[in-house]
This record gives structure tokens, C-alpha cells and sequence, in this order.
């Protein structure tokens, strides 16, 4: 009796962990955006992470489409904080659920391509 409740904690663990780990450990996507810099904030009630938004339309307009994404390298946020206005192309990497400590957004931008 003793070794089928291990079995089935032993088997309910793996599980758990395999789930948490391709939700949000797991690499889902990477590519590339551009678009204008609209901002660049350093936010969050317990976590301070920076977000960013980039406007990926070619003309400012009311119905803008907005891009928004997290920064966990303070070096990149530095340097896309100098860079608010101008346009710029961002290296990215996507998972399908956030962590409080890594973003709000699933989008991380890891680096910076281009700055016109």
C-alpha cells in the first residue's frame, strides 16, 4: 500500500513539474519587432520590472496597434529608455504564462537589433 501512494505522489509531482516547466520555463517563440518606442517604465507592486510598448503602426493614429513587452536586463531597458521616439527593431522571446519576477507581459525583449 505503501509503495502505490509514492507511486502516485512520485507520478502527481512529475506531472506538476513537467506542466509548470512548459508553462513558464519553456521557450515557447522568439522573433523580431519594430516599430516606434512609445515608453519605457520600471513598475510593479512587489516585483520592479520594466515595460515597454512600441507603436507598430507606420502612422500615429486613434487605433494604433500597441506592442507590449517586458525587459529583464537593466542594461537593455537603459539603453531603450535613451530611445523613446525613435524607431527601433527588438529581439524577443515568448512564453505562454508570466512570472511576477520576470514581467507582466509574456513577451521579453532580450536585445536590441536596430535604432534608426
Amino acid at each position: 500500500m505503501k509503495k502505490w501512494i509514492f507511486a502516485i505522489i512520485l507520478i502527481l509531482l512529475l506531472v506538476g513539474g513537467g506542466w509548470f516547466f512548459f508553462s513558464y520555463m519553456w521557450v515557447f517563440g522568439d522573433g523580431v519587432k519594430g516599430g516606434q518606442l512609445k515608453d519605457i517604465k520600471h513598475k510593479g507592486y512587489i516585483f520592479k520590472t520594466f515595460e515597454g510598448e512600441v507603436n507598430l503602426g507606420k502612422f500615429v493614429s486613434a487605433s494604433e496597434e500597441a506592442w507590449e513587452f517586458s525587459v529583464t536586463d537593466n542594461r537593455i531597458a537603459d539603453s531603450l529608455s535613451k530611445c523613446t521616439g525613435r524607431e527601433v527593431s527588438l529581439h524577443y522571446v515568448e512564453y505562454k504564462n508570466t512570472l511576477p519576477w520576470r514581467g507582466m507581459q509574456r513577451y521579453i525583449v532580450d536585445s536590441i537589433i536596430s535604432v534608426r
